[in-house]
This record gives structure tokens, C-alpha cells and sequence, in this order.
């Protein structure tokens, strides 16, 4: 396994992390793991070297957290050698107050991911959408007293616009408060609208960038085909969801390039299409979500794996623009 520096930080992340969203509450979800289920993946992760582990409060009402906590205190012997990353914004309860990026809110969020982690520090604590809701000035004042506070190391963003990403920055810095030192954004071959502004300005404004759903829910590793047929419980339970509308046959058309050149190389396709996202800067490590063994074999095996230019080319060449979504 080899580390990075995420941004022009000091801090040092494996360069595959694993996404803990799919480990909770079973009965809640059928794609979810329990936690005596998903310790064999993450206990192989650990052993293969991953130190970069990513969750979110609203993962499972706050279930992720709690298995997230238990298994990394029980895997790890000292806390210093692992990078706990969890997000907040989404709401955690039926309140007023129970959402967004208010100075409120945040204090109340971090103080429970904290208790949920069992832990007294998050080492990368991010905003998990924008707040169009709460005044910037507030929300990146909030983060900085965490930040004083000990509770929080670094500070990162979670999926939105460039340009509120850029003005989240300019605040802090005419501010004299914390700045983000990531962007965890959707980035993968079917979804690359991110790098018309956001990877641009990542790259200048010294950010490292955590692409989430590398394989786009599994598309690319083969959870869906034409025709609406799904293979996995994920893609099944999610079936109508506003996500897929946006699915189309030219994903299909960019599935069928990567098959191609997965073919010839006699190379699952998920690892071809995890090794393109790393191949991009400023990307310092995608985050992966493992519900199989196979899952992690891929993207451990990703992290070695080059794309000549022609085979870059070949996977890029069906892709057409298409309108953002996701962001709120």
C-alpha cells in the first residue's frame, strides 16, 4: 500500500480508502452489513495496509459510526495509526435544529460522532453538502472552533459547485479560520462533469480530492446492465430511485468499452475503472465500498495498475456531458 499527503496538508492517507456507509443496520436496509459481518473485510483492509477509513453520521442513523468505532479501536493498537473521516449536514433527528451546518448544529453533531466513535478526536471532519441556509461565515467559524477545540485535525467538503466550494475557502482564509484541506465528490467514467471546475480548482487551490462511488454504484462493476435488469440487493432496493434517472444507454455504451479493454487484459473491470479515477489528479484516494472479499481484492490490485494512454482514451471516448445532480 502506498500513502499520500491529501492536498498540501501533512496528512498522510492510504491511497485506497474504505467506505464504511455499507455497514449498519440490516433490518433497516438489506444491503446493509452487521458488524460482526463486515469486521472479516475490514479486518483484511487493515491488513493490507488501508489506514483511510471514511463514514458519515447519517450513514444507518448513525449505526455506521458506531460499528465504524468498535471495529477500528478493536483492529488498530494505537489510535494515531489510522485516518477516521466522518461528515455532517444530513438530519439526525426530527428537530429544527437537527440539520445543516448552523454553529449549532455543528456543535451538537460533532460532540455525537464523537460519543457514536468512541473516540475524542475525528481526524478529517467534513461538511457533507452546502447549507444554502446558514450564512458561510458562520458554518466555517463553527468548524474552526472545533478545530481549536481538539475535537477535529483537518477539515474537508463533501459534494457541491465550484463556486461554493471557492467561496467556502476565501471565506476561511479572509477569516483567518481553517481551511478545507479535501473535496469528496462523485467522480467516475460515467460521471465526469467534475472536471470542468471542481478538479481544476482543487488542483490550484492545493486540495486533494476523495472521489466516492469510483464504480458509480457498481455500474462499472457490473451491478446493472440494459434493460433495467440489477444484480446486486443495493441496485435492486434501490430501483426508482431519482439516482438512476439519470442512467442512460451512453453509460451502458462507456460499461461496454470497459469490458473491452478489461477483456483484454484479463482484468476485472473494476479494477480498470478504480485505476482510471486514480490515474487523475488531484485525486489522492477514491473511496471504496467493499461488501465482498472480491470487492477489496479489485481495488487493492487497482492501486498498482497503470492505463497506457491509448486505453485512457478508449475508456473516455463514449462519455458526453450530462447536467450535474446530487448536489443538495
Amino acid at each position: 500500500m502506498r500513502y499520500v499527503r491529501l492536498g498540501l496538508s501533512g496528512l498522510k492517507v492510504s491511497r485506497i480508502g474504505l467506505g464504511m456507509m455499507s455497514y449498519g443496520d440490516p433490518s433497516a436496509e438489506a444491503w446493509y452489513l452487521s458488524q460482526d459481518a463486515a469486521e472479516p473485510i475490514v479486518r483484511r483492509a487493515v491488513d493490507a495496509g488501508v489506514t483511510f477509513f471514511d463514514t458519515a453520521d447519517m450513514y444507518s442513523d448513525g449505526a455506521s459510526e458506531e460499528i465504524t468505532g468498535r471495529l477500528l479501536g478493536k483492529l488498530f493498537g494505537r489510535r494515531s495509526d489510522y485516518v477516521l473521516a466522518t461528515k455532517l449536514y444530513y438530519p439526525m433527528g426530527p428537530g429544527a435544529n437537527d440539520r445543516g451546518l448552523s454553529r449549532k448544529h455543528i456543535m451538537d453533531a460533532v460532540d455525537a460522532s464523537l460519543r457514536r466513535l468512541g473516540t475524542d478526536h475525528i481526524d478529517l471532519y467534513q461538511i457533507h453538502r452546502w447549507d444554502p441556509e446558514t450564512p458561510i461565515e458562520e458554518t466555517m467559524a463553527a468548524l474552526h472552533d472545533v478545530v481549536r477545540a481538539g475535537k477535529v485535525r483537518y477539515l474537508g467538503a463533501s459534494l457541491m459547485y465550484a463556486w461554493q466550494f471557492a467561496k467556502a475557502q476565501y471565506t476561511a482564509r479572509a477569516g483567518g479560520w481553517t481551511r478545507f484541506v479535501s473535496m469528496q465528490t462523485r467522480y467516475n467514467l460515467v460521471y465526469r462533469e467534475e472536471e470542468r471546475e471542481m478538479l481544476p480548482f482543487c488542483a490550484e487551490d492545493g486540495v486533494g480530492v476523495l472521489p466516492y462511488s469510483p464504480l458509480a454504484r457498481g455500474l462499472l462493476a457490473g451491478a446493472r446492465e440494459r434493460g433495467g435488469v440489477r444484480h446486486t440487493p443495493r441496485a435492486i432496493a434501490e430501483l426508482g430511485d431519482k439516482l438512476w434517472e439519470e442512467e442512460n444507454d451512453r453509460d451502458f455504451d462507456i460499461v461496454d468499452a470497459l469490458r473491452s479493454v478489461a477483456t483484454e487484459r484479463a482484468l476485472p473491470p473494476a479494477q480498470l475503472a478504480l485505476a482510471w479515477v486514480l490515474g487523475k489528479p488531484p485525486v489522492a484516494a477514491p473511496i471504496v465500498g467493499v461488501t465482498k472479499p472480491h470487492h477489496l481484492d479489485d481495488a487493492l490490485a487497482a492501486a498498482d495498475l497503470s492505463l497506457s494512454d491509448e486505453e485512457v482514451a478508449r475508456l473516455e471516448a463514449p462519455y458526453r456531458p450530462r447536467a450535474p445532480y446530487g448536489h443538495s
